[in-house]
């Protein structure tokens, strides 16, 4: 790529670094500042308490068995300066005490969608912004601003006597640290064998679950049907490639009993062949035919199919559900491992399976695995730390034949030549739209299958909308450039977008794609939008992998990385919500200041 520095060594850097690694409250005093959430002009209850569940709402109520709380003075009003946070501790469990423009406030310290510690995170502009995975919190109210996740945060009372600072706070609000916004009921009456709903969404991902919660949060009243090929509960799919023993039930969302409670009707293994837009009708292969009035599209993605001898033979997967990933373990356990494709998904089931199989063996069509999106030299040292732990590349190849004995894998022949030992195939090479059933919709599509959708995740037909990876959407962080993100945070993000242009409030989807891969306990973060980067700024160390890696186009920074450097994706984050522009030359010498208040609008 040229350009890239495998060793840094200006102060800034490191004093930044020792600023983390001590977890000085000072650090988030560095904070950008950040524009406000693109849903909080949609929220018309933004008062303290908007949309809390019981627990929080009964922080208004001191009188309200006064047994179930917990107060505590935590410390000094001077202790704080404004735009830090702390960690205190009330005896019954931890809150995060945050100081901005002179005022106190008080939240869960835990980020509710991994449990990241929230006084790591970025604190910008009334909001703190999760360092693990880029989710934001509004520090009033708890509400989730940004994903990934589905519940908000708990928030607390907190009040100042003669300097010091008192927090109030429900028991058991410590100790859950998450919130569920409220949620309408459905007032229709209808029978759930009826063929209509007002609102049909195809797909029980992220984007699907989302929309159904924000319908109901932003008082929706009607039916709701969510429609899913899978036999499971809505789960966190990214988890299956790198927790193969995880079952159904600790992977899932949401129960069974939530989404009855709420009134979000799930239809389970239930495939749809067709839509007729102009009839506003989905005919499911069972021959079963449901109406709609608002639709959403959101099905994501399928495995791109590969050409080889020997399709027949067991024991090959393309990992899609809990089962598959279980299966995968348990027939590597002491045997041969082989991984078709360098993608994120293959990477992990490999990185997943070093400690379980004899042997791990990866198949690369490319030279290095990640160049495209992470650059040569982190792609080389993400290789070199498989290496270390003794996986087996095989690249600039492909399968050329699955060979079994009794029908069970035994060998995996490449286009080389190379026969390799194998029990179990893992195939991990790309993906495409599942989106084959729009093809006589009329509906739009572009060449590659994917769905056009304006900024509002309109298509081009009126009440269909489409959302998650079957997309491609005018990017604002790019001058709105068409770009397909398949990542597990902008599918959230449309489902919300989704939700309330359906019922009527105008929203874009104004956001910063943020990404996350998990390989031997190290993760990697990712923020912007890196597609066609042409040169990459390191500073940091690779072969000790700590560093941060600048991806720029035409002297602008459009993407960071990080790794054993947390919160500075989320701080690049911040920056680029804000609307300013970093350039090049702000991080080839090292100089973090920028993060402060450097950039043009």
């Amino acid at each position: 790529m040229g350009g890239c520095l495998s060793k840094a060594k200006p102060v800034e850097v490191k004093v930044e670094l020792t600023l983390l690694d001590k977890e000085k409250e000072a650090d988030v005093m560095m904070s950008p500042n950040g524009k406000a959430s693109p849903f909080s002009d949609c929220r018309p209850n933004g008062a303290l308490g908007h949309g809390s569940d019981e627990d929080a709402a009964a922080t208004l109520r001191p009188s309200h068995k006064p047994r179930d709380y917990v107060e505590a003075t935590v410390c000094h009003v001077k202790d704080l300066e404004n735009g830090q946070m702390r960690e205190v501790d009330l005896g019954s469990g931890r809150a995060l005490l945050i100081k901005e423009h002179g005022e106190f406030s008080a939240i869960g310290h835990k980020c509710p969608h991994y449990g990241a510690p929230l006084v790591k995170g970025v604190l910008s502009k009334g909001r703190i912004r999760c360092p693990w995975h880029g989710a934001c919190f509004n520090i009033a109210t708890g509400d989730i601003e940004d994903f990934p996740g589905l519940d908000s945060l708990p928030i607390f009372q907190v009040r100042v006597e003669k300097d010091r600072v008192i927090i109030r706070a429900n028991k058991q609000a410590l100790q859950t640290q998450r919130r569920t916004q409220a949620m309408s009921k459905c007032s229709a009456v209808i029978n759930s064998n009826t063929g209509f709903s007002h609102v049909l969404i195809i797909g029980a991902g992220p984007a699907g679950l989302v929309c159904a919660e924000t319908l109901r949060q932003e008082g929706f009243t009607d039916r709701i049907v969510m429609v899913t090929m899978d036999k499971h509960l809505p789960f966190d799919r990214p988890k299956l490639s790198k927790s193969l023993e995880s079952t159904a039930e600790q992977l899932r969302l949401r129960s069974a009993e939530f989404l009855q409670t709420h009134d979000i009707e799930l239809l389970t293994e239930k495939e749809v062949v067709s839509v007729d837009v102009k009839a506003k009708t989905v005919t499911f292969q069972d021959g079963f035919k449901m109406e709609y009035r608002k639709l959403l599209i959101a099905t994501g993605s399928k495995p791109k199919p590969l050409n080889y001898i020997g399709k027949d033979v067991e024991n090959v997967f393309h990992p899609r559900n809990p089962e598959d990933a279980n299966s995968i373990a348990r027939l590597a356990n002491n045997k041969n491992a082989v991984i078709v494709g360098t993608s994120f998904i293959g990477m992990e089931v490999a990185a997943a399976l070093t400690d379980k199989a004899h042997s791990v063996s990866v198949i690369g069509r490319e030279v290095i695995p990640f160049r495209k999106v992470f650059g040569e030299k982190v792609g080389k040292a993400i290789m070199k730390l498989f290496e270390t732990n003794r996986v087996k590349f095989y690249m600039l190849n492909e399968v050329s034949e699955m060979r079994g004995h009794h029908g069970q894998l035994k060998e995996v022949v490449l286009k080389s030549g190379k026969v390799l030992r194998a029990d179990v195939c893992v195939i991990g090479a790309g993906s495409g739209p599942a989106t084959a059933f729009l093809k006589q919709s009329g509906v739009h599509m572009d060449s590659k299958g994917f769905i056009t959708v304006s900024k509002t995740l309109q298509t081009n037909v009126e009440g269909v909308f489409a959302g998650g990876d079957v997309v491609t959407f005018p990017l604002s962080l790019r001058n709105n450039k068409k770009a397909n993100i398949p990542h597990w945070q902008m599918a959230h993000v449309h489902g919300r977008v989704a939700a309330l242009n359906m019922i009527g409030r105008p929203t874009e989807v104004k956001t910063v794609p943020y990404f996350w891969t998990a390989m031997f306990g190290k993760s990697i973060r990712y923020a912007g939008y890196g597609d066609g980067f042409d040169d990459v700024v390191i500073q940091g160390d690779l072969d000790d992998l700590k560093f941060v890696a600048f991806y720029t186009k035409s002297e602008e920074v459009v993407a960071v990385a990080s790794m054993n450097y947390d919160p500075i994706v989320s701080r690049v984050a911040e920056v680029f919500g804000s609307g300013k522009t970093i350039r090049k030359r702000d991080v080839e010498t090292g100089d973090m200041s920028w993060l402060i208040d450097k950039g043009s609008q």
